[in-house]
């Protein structure tokens, strides 16, 4: 018999009912955990003998950030149904290739995205599509709150058993839907709990998108199971989120977010004067993150915590203590408590310290393979150890560090060029604002890279003064060997850098 299953929502109402939950900041609506219980409880009803939603059916949320898309996770979790989040930024064939893969009984949209779930629904056998203002407002959703019988227990699941299929972003080729269980979302919010400090004190705003495993799992949900407070932030703005880090009455303690997320902030004039004394952890990953951004907010006294993690890992594989962000700058931190990591050769075998080779965790965090995709599965795992398809190097002290992702390294006259370490040197010259390296067709050395350059405001760079920037500072084989400026890198919903679409339009 397997680890059973725990409901947070129910414990923490039982132990302290007038704690608050859930703050959604768009609609100014405030959940304490015994109200939150009372509405997942009665939603729990309305899915399950409203709509005749079974134990291992589909729940898909099509919907911006809002505190009610956490309820219908709880919701979910407590029946045992799959709570099924939609990017809401993909095309309308990309959503339809999903839905038709996870086939969901029930979709639940926002006003925002009504129009493409009502295709969706005549596109496919979707059983009920719920209206959902993400307000509070008058809805088919907060009807069927109102008018449910409340469903008090969960039903009995191990930590084996499916919560959630997350799709993966789809940078190339089709989304994948990633198995998320019970287990993974348990262990992530013990393995990242202890390393960022997450206690029922803890006041941890979320401004990732909530279809995304950074929204849900970095830190919302490990905040939920330690009995804090979360406040949700339907999109995310750079010169709001300095303001209420500025608010003592948003008392903000916890903040998570990609590179490009701080990068925005820092980039407010605001940034040098708002008050950032209340916080108490700040985890960043994503992507790799430049040392003049780490250094913009140390400055600032804030030390940004880098961590790393898959959507496949629930997220967290490692974490870097505060006590060693300046003297392990640049380094993903070392092995989060409940996995293990190894660095292989592409014959699978460990390499030595120092040298870069693919990292592969296992533990019980992490997916035991993708919906509907055995084939993809077999190839993702081995004995248990996932292969991220991230590059990786340790150091003799044990601290990981993410070299760049393995299928954007690129060969140069027989050496591996990694992007990020070129791009590291180019956020260092005035003037650039973002940076992305790309490997393109070479004649003489095979591939050689390009960079493709943001500029800031009012600056003035050449391709010349771009490459002679690096020069002495990496090999000469790493040195780009052209430049091209554009306005604006293209990113996913994550801020992640799409190299594929630069390759499509710069390579």
């Amino acid at each position: 018999m397997g680890t059973p299953v725990y409901d947070w929502i129910a414990h923490h109402a039982n132990n302290a009912p007038n704690a608050e939950a859930l703050v959604d900041l768009h609609s100014g609506r405030r959940f304490t955990y015994g109200e939150c219980e009372r509405r997942v409880a009665r939603l729990a009803g309305y899915l399950r003998d409203g709509l005749g939603v079974a134990r291992g059916d589909r729940v898909a949320v099509l919907s911006a950030s809002s505190s009610d898309v956490f309820e219908i996770q709880f919701a979910c979790f407590r029946i045992g149904a799959v709570f099924v989040p939609l990017n809401w930024r993909l095309a309308a064939p990309e959503l339809a290739y999903i839905v038709a893969d996870a086939n969901p009984k029930v979709l639940v949209s926002d006003d925002e995205n009504w129009e493409m779930s009502v295709s969706l629904k005549a596109s496919g056998d979707i059983g009920h599509l719920i209206d959902m203002r993400g307000d509070g407002g008058e809805s088919t959703y907060e009807s069927g709150i109102a008018g449910a019988d409340p469903v008090s227990r969960m039903v009995a699941q191990t930590h084996d058993d499916i919560c959630t299929i997350l799709y993966t972003s789809g940078t190339t080729g089709r989304p994948k839907g990633a198995i998320i269980t019970h287990g993974m979302v348990f262990w992530n919010a013990v393995n990242l709990g202890i390393p960022v400090g997450l206690s029922a004190n803890a006041v941890f705003l979320t401004v990732l998108p909530l279809f995304h495993t950074a929204g849900l799992n970095c830190h919302a949900n490990p905040v939920i199971h330690a009995g804090g407070r979360v406040l949700v932030m339907r999109a995310f703005d750079p010169a709001q989120t300095l303001s209420l880090f500025n608010d003592p009455k948003a008392e903000i303690t916890h903040f998570f977010g990609v590179p490009a997320i701080y990068m925005f902030m820092a980039q407010q004039p605001e940034f040098a004067a708002t008050d950032l004394s209340r916080i108490e952890g700040a985890g960043v990953g994503g992507a790799p993150i430049s040392t003049a951004l780490i250094e913009a907010w140390t400055t600032r006294g804030v030390k940004l915590q880098q961590g790393y993690g898959m959507t496949e890992t629930s997220p967290s594989v490692m974490f870097l203590p505060a006590a060693d962000c300046e003297r392990k700058i640049g380094s993903a931190g070392k092995p989060v408590l409940h996995n293990e990591l190894r660095i292989v050769d592409p014959e699978g075998s460990d390499v030595e310290p120092g040298t870069v080779g693919e990292l592969w965790v296992r533990g019980p965090n992490i997916t035991p393979g993708y919906w509907n995709k055995p084939d993809e599965t077999a190839r993702s795992l081995t004995d248990g150890w996932l292969h991220t398809g991230d590059a990786a190097r340790i150091d003799e002290e044990g601290f990981y560090y993410i070299v760049d992702r393995w299928k954007d390294m690129y060969i140069s006259g027989g050496e591996n060029v990694y992007p990020a370490e070129v791009e590291e040197v180019l956020y260092k010259l005035p003037g650039v604002a973002e940076v992305a390296v790309i490997g393109v067709d070479d004649d003489k050395w095979g591939e050689v890279g390009r960079a493709v350059v943001v500029l800031a405001p009012e600056a003035d760079l050449s391709e010349a003064e771009v490459i002679d920037h690096c020069r002495g500072k990496i090999g000469n084989y790493k040195l780009p060997r052209s430049v091209v400026f554009t306005d604006a890198l293209p990113r996913n919903a994550t801020g992640k850098v799409l190299k594929q679409e630069l390759r499509s339009a710069f390579g």
